[in-house]
């Protein structure tokens, strides 16, 4: 894969997946009041039906989702569970087109384990982190973040780098639709904390990411 490369997939069909971020749950973890999270382990297919491609989703056995020290100084070394991303959004045309896309760009086999998160994360009374364990590394071969959709907030930017001392090569805020991949055995990434644009109204920003190891 490339080390960094971004796409644009069809906003209107992006956008049928907002509603699905609504009822993401909390969680008792460190960032669980603000950090709101499904998680689930997939396997990713192509078939073909009638000479039209198709990308079959399969829903793996429920795991706990861990990461070391060595990639997550925040909450490395701690067991977290999640609530499943539901069928209807697994099974939806959007997030087929995510998955369809992902497996392409990365050449991925099929039968293709992926971790998937679905993540919103809200405003706190003052700057909110995106990323509290900073400049990192996931312990994945490639990794993809996908814009669904941002209210009253600034900030939130993904900042790339190559390496985790080096100046950033990329800064950029991911619109509706916007798919970021990244490279992640050879780059390092970031997320600025957001703010309120309107201090008297919530505000938030929803992603979905994508993991997988070759």
């Amino acid at each position: 894969m490339k080390q960094l490369q971004l796409n644009q997939l069809n906003k209107d069909l992006i956008k049928t997946l907002e509603g699905s971020f609504n009822n993401l749950p909390h969680t008792d973890h460190k960032d669980g009041k603000y950090r709101l999270r499904r998680y689930s382990a997939i396997e990713l297919r192509t078939t073909f039906w009638n000479a039209t491609r198709e990308t079959e989703i399969t829903r793996l056995p429920d795991e706990d989702f861990t990461q070391s020290e060595e990639y997550n100084e925040h909450q490395g070394g701690m067991v977290r569970k999640f609530e499943n991303i539901e069928d209807s959004t697994l099974q939806s045309d959007a997030f087929k087109e995510i998955c369809s896309t992902y497996k392409r760009v990365n050449r991925l086999s099929d039968g293709q384990k992926v971790c998937a998160h679905q993540m919103r994360v809200i405003t706190l009374g003052d700057a909110t982190p995106v990323a509290p364990e900073g400049v990192h590394q996931d312990g994945y071969d490639c990794i993809a973040m996908i814009g669904i959709n941002r209210h009253n907030i600034k900030g939130g930017n993904l900042i790339a780098y190559t390496d985790k001392d080096a100046p950033p090569i990329l800064a950029h805020t991911l619109e509706v639709g916007q798919m970021l991949f990244l490279n992640d055995r050879e780059m390092w990434h970031y997320a600025t904390d957001l703010e309120r644009i309107d201090e008297s109204q919530q505000g938030y920003g929803d992603w979905f990411i994508l993991c997988a190891s070759r």
